[in-house]
């Protein structure tokens, strides 16, 4: 087989397993989210109730936190959040750790993160007082620091093998993203900082940490607009109009090839500029994110230790 053939063959196979991972990812959301509108559909009539009314409803017996379905919604909300767990194990246990790749664990790892909080809710019937209720909220600041996380994590360049990119090989990148942007500069003469705006180095190392994950925030939110503006200068009216306001490709080929270099370019450009930071951010992110994961495993151990112990009906 030749050298050619070669990369085609292990370019196919990667796109094959990304394929193959956008469908799985796509499914356990929709799952997901199929999960949560029929719980929340069947229970809204009691969920709504006060407290002093939910005994009288006759879904009481079965969605109260010891009902049928409500500890077994606790059982599940619980499966989940350990589940979560495997993702930081697989770094300890090297068989693990062979199992696909880290990005994708971490994709799932966000599903039932998202999720299980949900769960856990219904599970409580909206009730968060005691130990449940400091398992829950330590559970919730894990899920929306996971947020956090996953943005920060998406901000480090990587390479196929998920290593991060040297500085140098970042910046060897960008020459080459640039080359090829300047010829289509030459066709459609917009530069790449019509996508995004930059401060300086000078500026980002002045800045304070969360000012930096704002600032990164703000012009991720700010770059499908200005797309939107190219998109409206450089095609009409009449063809950002049906591409939904600049929003989704035109079809004019070349303008969206230009376009995909172009942002790639200001990805990459902004990844530079904040790398440090970044770095720096999600250091610190670890320490805030960990001991919320750990308070929620001790407290949940503690309140289903209890609730077995003690026979709890509520």
């Amino acid at each position: 087989m030749s050298a050619s053939a070669s990369v085609r063959s292990a370019v196919m196979t990667r796109d094959d397993a990304e394929n193959g991972h956008r469908t799985r990812l796509f499914l356990a959301w929709m799952l997901a989210v199929a999960v949560v509108l029929v719980i929340a559909g069947y229970g809204y009539n009691y969920y709504t109730l006060g407290a002093t009314e939910r005994p009288f409803s006759p879904k009481h017996e079965i969605l109260r936190p010891s009902g049928t379905i409500g500890i077994r919604l606790g059982m599940l909300g619980v499966l989940m959040f350990f589940l979560i767990y495997l993702y930081p194990l697989r770094k300890k246990w090297g068989w693990l750790g062979r199992q696909g790749n880290s990005r994708h664990w971490l994709d799932f790892h966000i599903v039932l993160g998202t999720t299980a909080p949900i769960i856990i809710a219904f599970h409580s019937s909206f009730k968060f007082g005691n130990i449940a209720g400091m398992a829950f909220w330590s559970m919730l600041m894990v899920t929306l620091s996971g947020f956090v996380g996953r943005y920060l994590y998406a901000q480090i360049p990587r390479n196929l093998n998920a290593a991060e990119l040297s500085m140098k090989e970042m910046q060897e990148r960008e020459a080459a993203l640039r080359k090829e942007l300047a010829e289509q500069r030459a066709t459609f003469g917009f530069a790449v900082d019509a996508l995004y705006q930059l401060p300086s180095a000078a500026e980002v190392a002045r800045t304070p940490a969360v000012a930096s994950l704002i600032s990164m925030v703000l012009i991720d939110f700010r770059r499908p607009f200005r797309t939107s503006w190219v998109r409206l200068r450089q095609a009409g009216f009449g063809p950002w109009l049906f591409s939904l306001f600049g929003f989704l490709p035109t079809r004019n080929p070349g303008l969206e090839r230009a376009l995909r270099i172009a942002k790639t370019e200001a990805k990459l450009a902004k990844s530079i500029a904040f790398l440090s930071r970044t770095q720096r951010i999600f250091q610190l992110w670890h320490v805030i994110h960990r001991p919320f994961s750990y308070a929620f495993a001790i407290l949940a151990i503690i309140h289903i230790g209890l609730a077995l112990y003690m026979g709890y009906r509520i």
